[in-house]
């Protein structure tokens, strides 16, 4: 069984320098099962990033939970690995050499691969965080993080259905999302909208003839679990409402004064 150095293990994941390599060890892959059948499915992981230290580590982290781990260090073998290669999930870091985490995961979503994806960055802020889900990330780990909450993220992650699970389109009213190719037309003509714009209509449509309230499209259409006190919400539903309503005889997207969003079911 893998016993990883604590102090080496809480620089590279927790962040903090002050924590000296001592003789104490943490099992992780204590963690990560229950008795001795693994609680989670073992899944092949892609992992970018650059630094050593940290790379190898999180290696050691995901290995010992019983992951298979391909690592890369470079944007353009991340987009390599993924195109030709099928994996449960991609755990992205955002600042790499040559092509950065960010413009890796658009081209790697613009090939048509829906893999879940998970950045790890520093960059914590909420633009950051936005930004990287707009770009077709699932989720976002802000470094300083715990491996116990990795490995439950990357679990989360693999649980949801794949694309063949689910209905290849949904329809409401004109309005028509194919889940596959990932694009949305009304009345017959395209209409073109952002990577979290889509995801946004996706949920409503989801959800048509339901109310929406403001936290259920926070934690479900932005990964976010707490409010972060801007009009994120407001201005992507105002273009989304600019695209999919305007030039068409009948608005779909209602707001529902204290309650929240509903696309109407007709």
């Amino acid at each position: 069984m893998t016993h990883i150095p604590w102090g080496r293990l809480q620089r590279a994941l927790l962040g903090a320098a002050t924590f000296a390599a001592g003789e104490d060890k943490i099992d992780y892959a204590q963690l990560a099962v229950s008795g001795a059948k693994p609680d989670h499915q073992l899944m092949k992981l892609l992992l970018l990033e650059d630094d050593t230290g940290t790379r190898e580590d999180l290696e050691r982290v995901l290995s010992s939970a019983g992951h298979v781990v391909d690592a890369c260090t470079t944007g353009q073998d991340a987009i390599f690995l993924a195109s030709s290669s099928e994996y449960a999930v991609l755990i992205l870091d955002r600042m790499v050499p040559g092509i950065a985490g960010l413009p890796a995961l658009k081209a790697i979503r613009a090939a048509g691969i829906r893999t879940p994806a998970l950045f790890l960055t520093a960059m914590n802020g909420v633009e950051d965080r936005v930004e990287g889900l707009e770009a077709g990330a699932d989720d976002y780990l802000a470094k300083p993080f715990a491996a116990t909450e990795l490995l439950a993220r990357i679990n989360a992650l693999a649980r949801r259905p794949p694309i063949s699970d689910v209905a290849a389109t949904i329809a409401v009213g004109d309005l028509v999302l194919d889940r596959i190719r990932r694009n949305v037309t009304r009345a017959g003509q395209r209409v073109d909208l952002q990577a979290q714009e889509l995801k946004l209509l996706e949920y409503l449509m989801l959800h048509a003839g339901e109310v929406v309230t403001r936290t259920m499209l926070l934690e479900n259409v932005w990964s976010f679990h707490f409010d972060p006190k801007t009009n994120i919400i407001e201005s992507h539903m105002s273009r989304l409402r600019a695209k999919v309503d305007r030039g068409f005889g009948r608005e779909l997207i209602q707001t529902v004064r204290g309650a929240g969003y509903r696309i109407d079911a007709g």
